[in-house]
């Protein structure tokens, strides 16, 4: 079986859950909320408000609801086999545990993906309805926001592969969930600590908050550095995956 095949099954596998209607719900509260308690500032005159409303969105969505809404579809990945030993059937099949294993972290990032597309489509739309209300002008930044989504995609990488390894590790949900929400919650105060580059949780929140601190501080950039975070957030993705690789039914096999 080769490993296109082998992804086209698991994706189907999860597809049957309810993983497409969650990966609406963070980008919709967050989005709406983030706009409308912007709305009532705007004026016809207001500049930068594409970027505003952006960053006002963005910022509690990238420290925890994208986090959060991530280690759901991590566990209701992992439980699509926990259940009823269906692990066990997968593994008495000809197929490699690796590429299983590779196979349903594909499925995640592909998740992942499409939860940025779908913030980027119910912002634009958000967006395009408070400019019009208001009488806003200012062109849609489509380059713009289409940076930041990358940035936040990518970003999100190291996280996800430390999510998906502890719950490869932790095959009781609760627990997996439960650690992994000990570890998102103070993202925010790692991110404003020279270590934050060692705390994958926070990645994609400081990318964030380097552009809120860009936007109020005019002509005053800090910017987001790739060194040394590329480095730090290449080896942490590539720990964690390995890990989970190779730990993945490991227990069932003895």
């Amino acid at each position: 079986m080769s490993f296109l095949e082998l992804l086209k099954i698991e994706f189907m596998k999860v597809k049957r859950g309810k993983m497409i209607p969650l990966i609406f719900i963070a980008p919709l509260l967050v989005v709406a909320s983030g706009v409308a308690s912007l709305q009532n500032y705007f004026s016809p005159e207001y500049t930068n408000a594409w970027a505003a409303m952006f960053i006002q969105s963005a910022l509690v969505y990238a420290y925890y609801l994208l986090p959060f809404s991530m280690i759901v579809v991590c566990v209701m990945i992992a439980g699509r086999e926990t259940g009823n030993n269906g692990i066990l059937k997968m593994l008495a099949l000809p197929v490699s545990r690796d590429a299983l294993s590779a196979a349903k972290f594909c499925v995640l990032l592909i998740y992942l993906f499409m939860e940025m597309a779908v913030f980027l489509v119910v912002f634009v739309i958000t967006g395009l309805i408070a400019a019009g209300s208001t009488g806003i002008t200012e062109a849609l930044p489509i380059m713009y926001l289409l940076k930041w989504c990358a940035g936040l995609f990518f970003t999100m990488l190291p996280g996800v592969a430390t999510m998906w390894v502890i719950t490869v590790l932790f095959e009781k949900p609760l627990l997996s969930v439960g650690l992994n929400l000990l570890l998102v919650i103070p993202g925010v105060l790692a991110a404003n600590t020279p270590l934050w580059v060692a705390y994958p949780y926070c990645y994609s929140g400081y990318l964030v908050s380097c552009a809120l601190h860009d936007f109020t501080e005019k002509g005053v950039s800090i910017g987001f550095n790739l060194f040394p975070f590329l480095p730090c957030a290449i080896l942490v993705f590539v720990l964690a995956l390995t890990v989970a690789i190779k730990q993945f039914g490991i227990k069932e096999m003895k």
